[in-house]
Order: structure tokens, then C-alpha cells, then sequence
């Protein structure tokens, strides 16, 4: 294991990674279910949904663990499983096999381009702050979908959002959770995040919050009636080249962001490193050929998981996190009832965790460049605001190009830049 993730290199150690990998898998186990979930709207199978998604997640997540050896974990992307859903299926009216294969199409064209310097040369366009404004937006996004999820946050007609009600138990227990990660970290126990988990599980069964499992093997469903069942023809029609764009693009941007977020805090990716530029080009190529791979099997694009930060702040630095993290993921085949019965607000206090630290990305940021300011200001915000780490990005681009052009700094609007200025402006055209 030393020799080929290196581990002493690295800092770290079999014990430490395991603890990340396990990390991340409690993290965003979430995926199995929630994917399922939504996908199943579309028309498909909700029991065969639930093995293609721990499938993808596994086979993904282990090939770029000892692909680019980097503590990353892929599964079905967040959002963009609700777009195939709600704007391609639903909306459109299209065929459930037919969106699989823009999903097919779209991943196909991220894997031509991951054999040239395209990605990599986007992340190096980007300037080091506004890259720290990314670490910190998705840092507020996590936290945001964190308190959402755990109840601590409520819609509002009025206000849009609201204090949630801290007479509901399970809110309460979220809250408990939250506090006993607190303490624990400020404490400096390594680990703390799955500790957190632990305690607050068991105050949730003891106190008959949640039920305690009842069951611990269930076998996995067959992924037979999905498998395979892309209709490529019947994607590649005029109509259905703007759905590619959209899928294509937004991709992009969240891999893009994600990792750079994700890499930030681990010093993964140092751009004048070239072992760091060779772990980013192949966490690239990771995701797209799991997109590719994910609509064969069943599933919407696949991306890399801003919940790798969890086994980040665990201690995680190597492949062997991944590795780790896909076969814990093995689990969900076999085990789903015993790791359903971890109740939902034991796992979200650890998002909030991770996105106060990831927030603490700010203050390197340098805020007597206003070029810099105005941007990063809307990056951190439009993240959690508009739900979407695409939406924050695409903001942040174009507000950075207009105050170069305003301050006549020409010079700092590199063709990488200027690009991604492009590209958000497809992205609100797309919309």
C-alpha cells in the first residue's frame, strides 16, 4: 500500500485513511436512496435505481482512488439527476432511455477532452483567490444543505427562509449531533466526525427517536430492466443538442468546482506541482468515464462528491481514502436496512462541520483588490442561495471580467478566463 499510494509521502497512515474513507461514506450514503428516489419519477425502477446507483458509486469511486489516487468519492451528481428528471423526462416528456443517452453523449464528449490539457488549463486560469472564494462557497452550500436537511432551516413564504421548529425531535437531535461534533473537534479526537455519528445514532434508538434496525442483510435487487437500456439514436436529434450543452457544461462546472474546493483544503492540486496537475487531469478523467459508464448501468451523470471533504477534514490525502470509502459503499448492496437506520440528523451535523471549515478558506482572500471582492462575494453567496455550486460559479466568472474591464486591468483577463466568462454566460442563456 506504501509504495503505490504513497502514504508517508502524504502524512498519513492505513488507520487514518480508513477513518476518512468511512468518513465519506457516512457522508453521502444519502445518494443510494435519494437518487432512487428521484430518478424513479422518471419512469424507472426505484429498487433497481437503488444497486445501479451503489454500483456506479463503487466502480467509480475505486477506479479513481487507484487512478489518480486522490481521497475523492464519485457517485450520481445532486442536481443534475433532478434535471434528467424533472426538465428532460418530466418536463420534456422524453423517454427515460433516451435522456440516458444524453447523459451518454454528454459524458463521452467530458472523456475526449480529458485526454487534453482543457480542464486542467480552465483550473489554472482561475486566479488562487477566486479559487479560495470556491473552497468557501461550497463550503456555505454544505453547510446550508446541512441545516436545511437537519431541520434547523425552514422555507418561508414570507421571509423565504426561517428558523425551523426546535420543538420537533428529530430537530433537536440534529442540533445534539451538531454540538457533540463541535466539541469533539475543538477537542482535536481524529475522530470526531465518526464518533459524532456514533453517539448521536444511539441517543436517537435509546430515546426511540429513530428506530433501532430491525434487519442487517437484505439482497440486492437485480438492475436488469435498466442495464444497458440507453437509446443513443434516439438522443443524437436537433431538438435534444441544447439538453447535451446543458449537461455538458454544467459538468464542467462542478467538477471543476468541487475539486477545486475539495483540493484546496487537502493541498491536493498545486499548480506548480506536476504530480498535482497529474492527480487533477486523471480526477477528471475519473468522472467522465463514470458518467459514461453510469448510463450504461442505469444511473445520471456521475461527478465528483463536494462530501469528500468530510474524509479530507478526517485526515484522508490518498487513493487509499477512496478505496476505502467504495467499499464500505459495498455495504449498501447487501446491509441497506442497518445503514437506513442511521437516523438522517447523526450525518447532517457533519456537513455544517465541514462547511465551517472549508469557510475558513476567506480569510487568505485578499479584499483591497475589488476585482477580487465583488466576485468572490458572489460566488460564496449565489452557492447556497440559488442551490447550485454551476449558478455561483457562472456568477463569479462573468462579475470578475466586468470589474477587470471597469479597472482597465486587461491584463489579468487571461483566455482561460475568458473562457469560463463564455461559458457562464451559456450557462444563464441555457437556463
Amino acid at each position: 500500500m506504501e509504495k503505490f499510494f504513497h502514504l508517508a509521502a502524504a502524512k498519513t497512515s492505513v488507520r487514518q485513511e480508513l477513518i476518512a474513507g468511512l468518513t465519506t461514506f457516512l457522508a453521502m450514503i444519502y445518494i443510494v436512496p435519494v437518487n432512487a428516489n428521484i430518478m424513479s419519477i422518471a419512469g424507472m425502477p426505484f429498487d433497481a435505481l437503488v444497486t445501479a446507483t451503489a454500483l456506479i458509486t463503487i466502480i467509480a469511486t475505486l477506479f479513481n482512488g487507484l487512478f489518480a489516487n486522490t481521497p475523492v468519492a464519485l457517485s450520481v451528481g445532486m442536481g443534475l439527476n433532478a434535471y434528467f428528471t424533472f426538465a428532460l423526462c418530466v418536463d420534456a416528456k422524453m423517454p427515460w432511455q433516451s435522456a440516458l443517452g444524453i447523459v451518454a453523449i454528454s459524458g463521452a464528449l467530458f472523456t475526449v477532452l480529458s485526454f487534453t490539457n482543457f480542464r486542467v488549463w480552465v483550473i489554472k486560469s482561475i486566479p488562487l483567490d477566486l479559487r479560495r472564494a470556491i473552497s468557501a462557497g461550497i463550503g456555505a452550500f454544505i453547510c446550508f444543505i446541512g441545516l436545511k436537511q437537519m431541520g434547523v432551516i425552514a422555507p418561508s413564504q414570507a421571509t423565504l427562509v426561517t428558523l425551523g421548529n426546535l420543538k420537533d425531535l428529530n430537530v433537536l437531535l440534529g442540533i445534539l449531533g451538531l454540538a457533540v461534533v463541535l466539541v469533539l473537534f475543538v477537542l482535536r479526537i481524529k475522530a470526531a466526525f465518526i464518533l459524532s455519528i456514533l453517539i448521536t445514532s444511539c441517543v436517537a434508538w435509546v430515546a426511540g427517536i429513530s428506530p433501532a434496525p430491525h434487519g442487517i442483510v437484505s439482497a440486492p435487487s437485480g438492475i436488469t430492466p435498466i442495464f444497458a437500456k440507453l437509446d443513443i439514436p434516439g438522443a443524437l436529434k436537433l431538438a435534444f443538442v441544447p439538453f447535451i450543452i446543458t449537461f455538458f457544461v454544467t459538468h464542467l462546472f462542478d467538477s471543476i468546482g468541487t475539486l477545486t474546493g475539495v483540493g484546496n483544503r487537502a493541498g491536493l492540486f498545486g499548480e506548480n506541482s506536476k504530480d498535482g496537475m497529474k492527480k487533477l487531469s486523471r480526477n477528471l478523467t475519473s468522472d467522465a468515464i463514470g458518467s459514461v459508464a453510469g448510463a450504461v448501468i442505469g444511473t445520471s451523470t456521475v461527478t465528483a462528491f463536494a462530501e469528500s471533504a468530510s474524509g479530507v477534514e478526517a485526515g484522508g490525502r490518498t487513493g487509499l481514502t477512496a478505496v476505502f470509502c467504495a467499499i464500505f459503499f459495498v455495504l449498501t448492496l447487501f446491509m441497506l436496512p442497518l445503514f437506513k437506520a442511521i437516523p438522517a440528523n447523526a450525518i447532517y451535523p457533519i456537513l455544517v462541520m465541514v462547511g465551517v471549515l472549508m469557510f475558513s478558506e476567506l480569510g487568505k482572500i485578499d479584499y483591497g483588490d475589488a476585482g477580487i471582492l465583488i466576485p468572490a462575494f458572489f460566488i460564496v453567496f449565489l452557492m447556497p442561495f440559488t442551490y447550485s455550486i454551476t449558478n455561483g460559479l457562472s456568477f463569479g466568472f462573468i462579475a470578475y471580467i466586468v470589474v477587470r474591464l471597469a479597472q482597465r486591468r486587461i491584463k489579468d483577463l487571461n483566455f482561460g478566463v475568458l473562457t469560463l466568462g463564455a461559458i457562464s454566460v451559456l450557462v444563464f442563456l441555457m437556463h
